[in-house]
Order: C-alpha cells, then sequence, then structure tokens
C-alpha cells in the first residue's frame, strides 16, 4: 500500500502545475541507442529558473531524439536546443488545461486506490487461505480481515487528500 502512495507522488509531480519541475520530464522514454530509456539516462536535467527546464544531453547526436521525446510525451511542451542543451520553457497554464491536468490527478488516484483494493483483496485471500489450512480460527480470519479493511480505507483517505491538494495546487496557479 505504501508503494501504490509513493507511486502516486511521483505521478503528482509529473503533472505541471505551473512551476518548472524536475520531476515534469521524467516519464519521458527518449529513442536512444535501438531502445528506449528515460530522460535522465541520456541527460542532466535542471531548473535554472521557474518557468525553464534545461536538459544536458551528454551525447550530442542525442538532441534531437530527447527535442522529439519531449514533444510527443503530450506535455504540452515545446523543447528548443542550444548546441548539447535542451531548453523547455513551461507555458502560463490555461483554463483548459487546468482541468485536463485536474482529470489526470484524478485518473493518478483512481489507479492508486485500485492497487491499494489488490493489496487488501491479496490480504483476505490470505487470510482465508490460512483458515482453510487450520493455522486461525474463524475469529482471527474476522478480527483481521476487519484490520485489512480498517488499513486499506486509511490509506484510501490519504490517497483522497492527495489528490484534493494536488487539484488546490493545479488550479490556484
Amino acid at each position: 500500500m505504501d508503494a501504490a502512495l509513493e507511486t502516486l507522488r511521483r505521478d503528482f509531480a509529473g503533472l505541471r502545475s505551473g512551476r518548472a519541475s524536475p520531476a515534469l520530464l521524467e516519464p519521458v522514454r527518449v529513442e536512444a541507442y535501438g531502445g528506449e530509456m528515460p530522460i535522465t539516462q541520456v541527460g542532466t536535467i535542471a531548473v535554472p529558473e521557474s518557468r525553464m527546464i534545461t536538459v544536458q544531453v551528454w551525447d550530442r547526436t542525442l538532441v534531437g531524439a530527447v527535442e522529439r521525446a519531449i514533444m510527443g510525451a503530450g506535455l504540452g511542451l515545446n523543447p528548443s536546443s542550444d548546441g548539447q542543451i535542451v531548453r523547455v520553457p513551461i507555458p502560463q497554464l490555461t483554463t483548459e488545461r487546468r482541468v485536463e491536468l485536474a482529470k489526470a490527478a484524478g485518473r493518478y488516484a483512481e489507479n492508486a486506490k485500485i492497487a491499494i483494493r489488490g493489496v487488501r483483496r491479496d490480504g483476505m485471500d490470505q487470510t482465508k487461505s490460512f483458515e482453510k489450512k487450520g493455522e486461525i480460527s474463524e475469529d482471527d480470519v474476522v478480527d483481521w480481515s476487519a484490520d485489512i479493511q480498517k488499513l486499506t480505507d486509511a490509506y484510501v483517505k490519504r490517497i483522497d487528500e492527495s489528490a484534493a491538494d494536488k487539484e488546490r495546487e493545479i488550479k490556484q496557479v
């Protein structure tokens, strides 16, 4: 359940809220050396100012591939290159883009909830298998199931709070 929450935090870090962040480019994959690799493996991402991200590409031959990958990532960004440095200006968010980002945040939150429910299901199945083997009593199954449900509810609440915070952040900027 912690892993699902951590994945949600990483996904939210990649959602633009009007400020430049290196996490914005982390999901971008670049076609390089006969395969796809994360952008962090072909260059160094930096934020020199609040509305600019730069990627210092280590191999000059990959500059074009990095630009294409950023444009094709669906982030609404238009990079430009200057030698081995790819500059990515962060435009002001429009109302439509804010709505899109809020919807994306909702999708990320729902995916995290699905992962949490999957963990709950696995825990419940494991509890029932212990009962079938005779390792625990029927009363223990009821107690453990209640504990698993309480834990699940707590994590779902944390996900809802994170999603609400991210939505407020998107709408504020």
